[in-house]
């Protein structure tokens, strides 16, 4: 845990189903991880910018936590990786397990059904996306609620890479995705940013809907001057044990 630790950033972040974890939060949790078996597919590289870069992955797992059987996945996963003072180490990493349904809550991943007035997108001027990246992701959950799509494409990298349980998607297939599902009842909270350094920024929050919740994650990043999502990942949240009322 000692060695693991040393490879990681002060400002470390992880999402995972649980929680929001710093890096001395993930380092006390995974104490309690026994992992016998980790195999790998589909490595890809995403630049962020000269000091940062994105890693997305597929991993399937063997192991217990807790003494428990951890799911195998495969999951998606993705880690940001940052150069410090001439030391490349890592600043965050979330995963999502592969499904062929998209997660519970509502998230630009889900597609239902889309219907006429999903596929409207009224014509008007679009967010400046800046540095407060907290204010870059409401306004983009602003734009799904008023079905503004072609706005929300505005505010995207040409490469950007969303994670889904349902697939990995392009700026193209996000853009369709969210066309096809109501935001119109998510609730957001949560919300924590971080600075992978001058021209990018993480942000994490929880979205919550009628179906359920999932924590979502966006790295944003300053592209010729102008902030753009690069990377979005959502993660199902663990559901509460439900407990019956005593008699």
């Amino acid at each position: 845990m000692d060695a693991f630790g040393s490879m990681m950033a002060t400002d470390y972040v992880e999402v995972t189903k649980e929680g929001v974890f710093n890096k001395a939060g993930i380092i006390n949790e995974l104490k309690n991880l026994t992992l016998t078996d980790a195999t790998y597919a589909d490595w890809k590289l995403l630049p962020v910018d000269a000091d940062a870069y994105v890693l997305t992955y597929n991993v399937t797992l063997k192991g217990t936590d807790k003494g428990k059987e951890i799911p195998p996945g495969p999951y998606r996963a993705a880690t940001a990786w940052v150069n410090r003072d001439g030391k490349w180490q890592a600043f965050y990493y979330q995963e999502t397990m592969v499904s062929k349904a998209p997660m519970a809550a509502e998230s630009p991943a889900a597609k239902p059904a889309a219907t006429p007035a999903a596929a409207t997108s009224p014509v008007g001027k679009p967010p400046e996306p800046g540095s407060d990246v907290i204010a870059n992701e409401k306004a983009v959950w602003d734009l799904f609620k008023s079905k503004n799509y072609d706005a929300f494409a505005t505010m995207l990298a040409p490469e950007f890479v969303e994670l889904a349980p349902d697939g990995v998607y392009d700026k193209a297939g996000t853009v369709k995705g969210v066309s096809m599902f109501d935001a119109s009842k998510v609730e957001l909270s949560d919300w924590k940013a971080v600075k992978l350094d001058d021209d990018a920024s993480l942000v994490t929050y929880v979205a919550k809907g009628p179906a359920g919740g999932a924590r979502h994650s966006t790295i944003w990043a300053r592209r010729d001057g102008k902030w753009m999502g690069l990377l979005h990942v959502g993660t199902e949240m663990e559901k509460a044990a439900v407990h019956p009322e005593p008699k």
